[in-house]
């Protein structure tokens, strides 16, 4: 027999709305929050495989370290910058960032190197540090592909980078001269003018759904 979703209502003040639990899958999207509440970590932190925290106000992600089983991270539409601290997170298999506020590639590829070793499926669409051609025009195929290469050097274990998985010569060109596709990071000028830039992402991209999918949906389509 199917099992039903649970939603259970926090009335204590620790949790300001509903949260859906299920077969180890926990959904606090589109609640505002700007870090994770005390309350998802204390009641859940041990039992949660798939954590999606997506359409939030997220500046940061402590309280991140206290969901040791983790394997599926959705993070989508929040504000996370490149101050974002990532823990240790050992069994951590995806990792969704779409649409937040990050710049340096290198700085979080570093973070992902030291924290998350398990890595096989990562998405930056709507970040500046990805530069793909929908996000900005005067980005084209040649700099997203130099993004992949760069990436795919320093996390060779990836799968699926973005949209798009991985291919055999990819990977083997990635290895023989990622090193030298140096991303360069944006003015800081830029950096803050993403007025415009949020309406055309808004139609380009079709980020995971506020709904976890089944740890078994091994995300085939766009954005997985």
């Amino acid at each position: 027999m199917e099992e039903v979703p649970v939603v259970i209502d926090i009335d204590f003040q620790m949790l300001p709305s509903s949260v859906t639990f299920v077969d180890s899958q926990l959904c606090y999207s589109g609640q505002k929050c700007q870090k994770i509440p005390e309350a998802l970590v204390k009641l859940y932190g041990n039992k949660t495989q798939s954590l999606d925290l997506s359409y939030n106000e997220l500046v940061s992600l402590r309280g991140l370290e206290g969901f040791p089983l983790l394997k599926e991270l959705i993070l989508d539409n929040n504000d996370l910058s490149d101050s974002l601290v990532l823990p240790y997170l050992p069994h951590l298999n995806l990792l969704s960032l779409n649409k937040n506020k990050i710049y340096d590639i290198e700085s979080l590829i570093t973070k992902i190197q030291h924290n998350l070793p398990s890595l096989s499926y990562l998405s930056l669409l709507g970040n500046k540090a990805c530069p793909n051609e929908l996000a900005d025009m005067e980005n084209d195929e040649e700099d997203y592909q130099r993004y992949r290469y760069f990436v795919l050097h320093h996390l060779p274990n990836l799968k699926f980078l973005d949209s798009t998985k991985v291919r055999e010569i990819e990977r083997t060109e990635a290895r023989r001269r990622g090193k030298y596709m140096k991303v360069m990071r944006p003015s800081t000028a830029s950096s803050n003018d993403t007025s415009s830039e949020n309406i055309s992402w808004e139609s380009s991209f079709s980020p995971l759904p506020r709904t976890i999918r089944s740890l078994d949906d091994h995300r085939g389509q766009a954005i997985f």
